[in-house]
């Protein structure tokens, strides 16, 4: 019995956090003025030369970021791996490797087609993209609970800001950087943005309370899902039984469908930035992107019971052997209808159906500074500061780097990162001679992964690479 109801509240725990995946361009480039894709950094920052990205091809940057990794949670034994709930695993041990609170990122900057060129006093861009992101945290108690269950005669977990954000949609991005004078660039960006589908799913707070007497769960939590032609059905529009009122507004997640799938919303952001060289070694960059909302047209709204579910042992248990598990009162009998209480418990009563509703962006603040060797004024030195300011989603990233020129056709730059996902190493290889673009790298340098491909220790890793046709001076 105590397997299966720690099954059961470890679901309710887990609701919020059943589905995963704004980025921009590679950090690693930032200081590279061969790169085409830095304007998506800051947007004062002029092209090299005018371009055309070969569709599909010219900037794909996908990665992800997190202070937790795969090791985290499988365990080498005899020659196979085991997850952490296996009894062979220590709890302690397992629950020493978490962090208070577990985050992790996916990101997906996908350029479909952009182009770039020198008119009006400036350099303009024409950014057509897929952008993607999805944020997630984890708290310590949930995973405590998961693996300890009740570990004294009365356990107390409190689970707060368990939750999951995705944000996908279609960015047609308009530039324009401008020279003022020899020591000012200035520059901007109108977006005009195509929503696809937004998930916000959050469990405020939720405790959990495991006594030789009582057990007790108490949720507090909100769902917004926004796509068009999403369909989630109630238990009471979907026909099924309904065993008393407040089930007929359960969401039915075996029902759930999309008819017609489509623009899911509209919306608006701009980008600002500036560059400053205070001297002629040293110049002072700052910009901030991602000024904007989404509207969306088509929003199911959800919320949890906010009551307390108690259960406070068996009662009356029918040992007759004639009747056996058919009896209301047998062990069987009570346990599938404890579990089915605490499985309604667990889903979410639907308020709102295809109304409106506007999400704002995560915005990010960048701010450079760039130092010109002088010994050989083809090395730069540079620091990045990246914020990202998305609630409790935000991260902060410091990132040192070394920037090299050799030659006018190519430039290389070789970097370290302190953020709130730990460190990472990154590094960027670009070749612009003219008619030709190609860059490769990393901000985060991929470092133990298993057989697939996934990260071990943390979940920190990126690829980008692109190709582009150049002309010009």
């Amino acid at each position: 019995m105590r397997t299966k109801i720690y099954t059961l509240l470890a679901t309710l725990a887990l609701t919020g956090t059943c589905m995963t995946v704004s980025a921009q361009a590679l950090h690693s480039g930032y200081f590279l003025e061969g790169y085409n894709f830095r304007h998506q950094l800051n947007p004062a920052f002029s092209g090299e030369r005018s371009y055309v990205s070969i569709p599909l091809l010219g900037n794909i940057n996908i990665g992800t970021q997190g202070n937790i990794g795969l090791g985290t949670f499988l365990y080498p034994q005899n020659d196979q791996l085991v997850t952490f709930m296996h009894s062979s695993v220590d709890g302690q041990d397992f629950l020493d490797g978490l962090k208070n609170n577990n985050r992790i990122n996916a990101n997906i900057n996908l350029t479909l087609l952009s182009a770039g060129f020198k008119a009006w006093g400036g350099f303009n861009t024409i950014d057509l993209g897929l952008r993607s992101n999805t944020s997630m945290a984890i708290p310590y108690d949930l995973f405590a609970f998961m693996k300890m269950g009740m570990s004294s005669p009365e356990t107390h977990y409190h689970m707060e800001n368990l939750g999951i954000q995705s944000n996908n949609y279609v960015e047609l991005a308009l530039g324009h950087s401008h020279k003022v004078n020899d020591r000012l660039n200035v520059g901007g960006k109108l977006k005009f943005l195509f929503g696809g589908a937004n998930l916000s799913m959050r469990m405020t707070d939720m405790d959990v309370t495991l006594s030789q007497d009582k057990w007790m769960v108490k949720a507090n939590g909100e769902m917004n899902a926004s796509l068009k032609g999403l369909v989630m059905p109630t238990k009471g529009e979907s026909g099924k039984e309904v065993t008393n009122p407040s089930q007929h507004d359960l969401i039915d997640w075996d029902e759930i469908d999309v008819d017609s799938p489509g623009l899911g919303g509209f919306g608006m952001a701009v980008d600002l930035g500036a560059t400053y060289r205070i001297l002629d070694d040293l110049t002072l960059s700052a910009a901030i992107l991602d000024l904007g909302f989404i509207s969306w047209n088509n929003n199911v709204k959800a919320v949890t019971s906010n009551s307390a579910w108690e259960f406070d042992g068996f009662h009356n248990i029918a040992v007759d052997p004639e009747t056996g598990d058919d009896d209301p009162n047998s062990l069987d009998s009570q346990l599938e209808a404890i579990g089915d209480e605490l499985e309604d418990y667990a889903s979410f009563h639907r308020t709102e159906n295809g109304t409106k509703r506007s999400t704002v962006l995560a915005a990010t603040l960048n701010i450079g500074a760039e130092y010109v060797f002088p010994f050989y004024d083809r090395l730069r030195f540079g620091f990045l500061s990246s914020t990202r300011i998305n609630g409790q989603y935000s991260w902060s990233e410091g990132r040192i780097s070394a920037n090299v020129a050799p030659v006018k056709w190519f430039d290389a730059s070789v970097n370290y990162a302190l953020s709130s996902f730990g460190s990472s190493f990154g590094w960027l290889l670009n070749f612009h001679p003219k008619g030709l673009n190609f860059f490769i790298g990393m901000d985060h340098l991929m470092g133990k992964v298993s057989p697939q491909f996934i990260p071990v220790s943390n979940a920190n890793m990126n690829i980008s690479f692109g190709f582009n046709i150049a002309f010009g001076g």
